[in-house]
């Protein structure tokens, strides 16, 4: 799938992904859609405080009890709901992570989990709210379903998509404002990769907030005379091998992008499948496997080698390698 970048990109100021959030689950219940969203005490915190009033069946406050939540979850499920369950990533993915997998995933139920402050996102709520193994732990449960949410545009247009798609999601998601990618006009489709810049000398395939750091990387790239194609990896499981393999056979090098730690995410998923498939030279721009800081957000960006100039040297690394 190509990819319709917004113009004047970085130019652009958007409300705060919490907003879009609350918006989509309201008119995901004023469309008559059974949905139910359900919080952890954390309403303020992802905008959907606001509705409950309005919707008092419809959103649901669990308290600070987060496995409790996604067994509720679940219930509301099995009859006919089809719920959303946020909590900052690290409690939904850690404190929660059996009754995903046994209450959900196992069960079959049609659940949406949404991990807000992924990574380096964090920021200002500190080391030990820092998610960067989310993606580790839940791609191991079969069925799963993780998507990494890069912009307003993106969240807009699959959070109704992601409710319509019966099954278990997980979805990476920045609470507060984040660089645009897209145009208003782009459309997505669950488990299919964007192009969002073609090159032939290398691919960087992206997730989150990394795919904006991966297009500032591939023109300061271009000035030096490097064609870095870029994709937005933005299902992560399942993977979209078929590009994943056209980038490695048409580029011949790979760079990886996430704001996750460097075991268990898509720079590994993408390791898992080239290694079988289609052997090329490949690094990984990730957290290089260390606990979460506190931090502004570009901070932690270059304290963690997140940041696009990061990506840039990776990719230098990754073409000495090919040639």
């Amino acid at each position: 799938m190509i990819g319709s970048l917004a113009q004047n990109r970085k130019d652009i100021k958007d409300p705060e992904m919490r907003t879009i959030y609350a918006q989509s689950i309201e008119r995901m219940i004023l469309e008559g859609k059974q949905i139910v969203a359900l919080d952890a005490d954390l309403m303020r915190a992802i905008g959907t405080y606001g509705l409950w009033n309005k919707y008092p069946e419809q959103i649901i406050e669990c308290g600070i009890a987060e496995a409790n939540m996604v067994g509720v979850a679940a219930g509301l499920s099995s009859e006919g709901f089809i719920p959303f369950v946020h909590t900052f990533g690290c409690f939904s993915a850690r404190r929660a992570l059996d009754q995903i997998f046994m209450s959900c995933a196992y069960a079959k139920q049609n659940v949406k989990i949404l991990g807000s402050d992924p990574g380096v996102v964090a920021a200002l709520n500190g080391g030990t709210h820092t998610p960067n193994e989310d993606i580790a732990a839940l791609r191991a449960i079969p069925e799963m379903t993780i998507v990494d949410i890069c912009d307003t545009v993106m969240a807009a247009k699959l959070l109704p998509q992601i409710a319509d798609t019966h099954g278990t999601f997980f979805i990476r998601y920045p609470r507060t404002s984040i660089p645009r990618v897209y145009d208003e006009s782009m459309e997505f489709q669950l488990g299919k990769s964007v192009q969002l810049r073609d090159g032939k000398d290398l691919t960087i395939i992206a997730s989150g907030i990394e795919v904006s750091e991966a297009l500032d990387a591939a023109e300061v790239l271009a000035q030096e005379g490097i064609e870095a194609r870029v994709i937005d990896m933005f299902t992560i499981k399942p993977l979209d091998t078929d590009v994943v393999e056209a980038a490695a056979k048409e580029t011949g090098a790979i760079v990886t992008a996430e704001n996750h730690n460097v075991n268990g995410g898509l720079g590994s998923a993408v390791a898992e499948y080239l290694v079988e498939h289609c052997l090329v030279p490949m690094e990984r721009v990730a957290n290089m496997d260390r606990f979460g800081d506190v931090g502004s957000l570009r901070y932690l960006m270059d304290e963690y080698g997140l940041s696009f100039r990061f990506i840039v040297e990776k990719a230098k690394q990754v073409l000495k390698r090919k040639y």
